[in-house]
């Protein structure tokens, strides 16, 4: 018997209604921890875990039981078109909330007195944040980019009694703030997931497309991509292929140091009057940075003070050429002055091998193969070689020279070391070693 048009219109809003009450009651296994209390909740992970969708659906069901003030932000949200805001618009049309939520331009309002904020951390100051201190539940997306000063602000400002944090982010490098502070070293209150594709029921087929077709293209940054790995440097990074083979090869380690060894004094003379020192050691074809310092406002007399506490046993210093320049700072001397009358054995300019920078990157890519260093000492150094990169024209996106920031002081050290290393060697330099195993003049 045919239905009538009434008949048909009931059928459909009762379809309409089970498939909501089955977009609401549908829950990622892996993530039904954010319906348990907990100070920290984090996931991290690849494309299409559905993380981002299930952290606003967990939101706005739990806001609908009972009101909370919320504050969504990530570290820059320069309009409100960089937030959250339209992906817990789009949920609450898809679960059917509309007669909950108000959705306006840049908040969205419950009907019980739930309130949505949105904002960016990197322009908030101390003060500025105080005006979220009454926060229920506080969610960080793209979380990866927070930095630790913008987490220094603030977690202590998400303090009212029962507050949570959630974190959702793709991973980048594993030396990333968030990545350390919730992952590699996560507080006791705190439950930290890595969630993917394969863990999202509802991954969808046009995706497992898109996954298959980058498995295929784009095999080196696939891991990153959908598996939620992080990344062996920034995308763009100068020395990216270079770093992740070191890495795969066990090039970076724990590396003794060698009593037998000269120990080879590599200076970068950064602006601010920065220093970025290594110290290198060399056997046969193998170029060992054993050690490296990184300071600012640092002065010859500290530094050689510092490293004559080391008791290497010392070979030359090596300078880039404004080395040899002379400094109104310092009475018209140059580093090289300043260094041969602190006592050290001083690679003269004949000596050394000067390149301008591309060439020199391009010696430093060929030299990489041969580099050792130690993953603990050098921390700073192997940062700086991660996250090397090249302007980018905004209009063309086209790359350029290598960005001067606070990365390029330790990258540069690194092609000084390596179109350098041919020169440096192991026999004595005519100093006379005392019994401390320092080398004076």
């Amino acid at each position: 018997m045919a239905l009538t048009r009434e008949e048909k219109i009931e059928k459909i809003r009762l379809l309409e209604e089970k498939a909501i009450r089955e977009e609401r009651a549908r829950i990622i296994p892996k993530l039904a921890f954010l319906y348990q209390p907990m100070r920290y909740k984090v996931a991290r992970g690849g494309r299409g875990a559905g993380k981002s969708w299930e952290y606003a659906r967990a939101l706005l069901k739990l806001a609908v039981k009972r009101p909370l003030r919320i504050l969504c932000t990530r570290e820059v949200q320069k309009s409100i078109k960089d937030s959250v805001h339209k992906l817990l618009s789009d949920q609450i049309e898809r679960m059917g909330y509309g007669d909950k939520y108000q959705i306006l331009e840049n908040e969205i309002r419950g009907t019980n007195g739930t309130l949505f904020i949105f904002a960016g951390l990197h322009d908030q100051t101390v003060e500025s944040i105080k005006s979220f201190e009454g926060i229920d539940i506080c969610w960080c997306e793209e979380a990866q980019a927070i930095t630790k000063r913008s987490w220094s602000v603030l977690i202590p400002t998400i303090r009212k009694d029962g507050s949570e944090i959630w974190i959702s982010y793709n991973p980048e490098l594993e030396s990333d703030e968030t990545h350390q502070r919730f992952t590699i070293n996560p507080p006791d209150d705190c439950i930290s997931v890595l969630i993917n594709y394969d863990d999202n029921p509802c991954f969808p087929e046009v995706l497992e497309k898109e996954r298959i077709r980058c498995k295929r293209d784009d095999p080196d940054g696939y891991e990153n991509i959908w598996e939620g790995k992080c990344k062996p440097a920034v995308v763009g990074a100068i020395y990216y292929k270079e770093v992740a083979r070191a890495e795969e090869a066990g090039q970076i380690c724990n590396l003794p140091y060698d009593p037998m060894l000269k120990v080879h004094i590599v200076m970068d003379i950064g602006w601010n009057d920065s220093l970025s020192v290594a110290f290198v050691q060399k056997i046969r074809s193998e170029v060992r940075i054993i050690d490296y310092i990184e300071d600012d406002h640092l002065t010859l007399d500290q530094l050689s003070a510092d490293m004559k506490d080391k008791r290497y046993n010392w070979g030359k210093v090596w300078l880039p050429h404004d080395g040899f320049s002379g400094d109104l700072k310092s009475g018209g001397k140059s580093v090289y002055d300043l260094m041969k009358k602190l006592g050290w054995d001083v690679a003269t300019r004949d000596e050394i091998t000067e390149m301008d920078v591309e060439p020199g990157i391009k010696i430093t890519r060929m030299m990489f193969g041969q580099l050792y260093i130690d993953r603990k000492k050098c921390e700073r150094l192997i940062e700086c070689l991660k996250r090397y990169r090249r302007r980018v024209n905004n209009s063309t996106q086209e790359e350029s020279t290598p960005l001067h920031d606070e990365f390029s002081h330790g990258a540069d050290c690194a092609r000084y070391i390596c179109i350098n290393a041919e020169n440096m060697r192991n026999e004595k330099t005519g100093s006379k070693l005392d019994l401390t195993g320092v080398f004076f003049r």
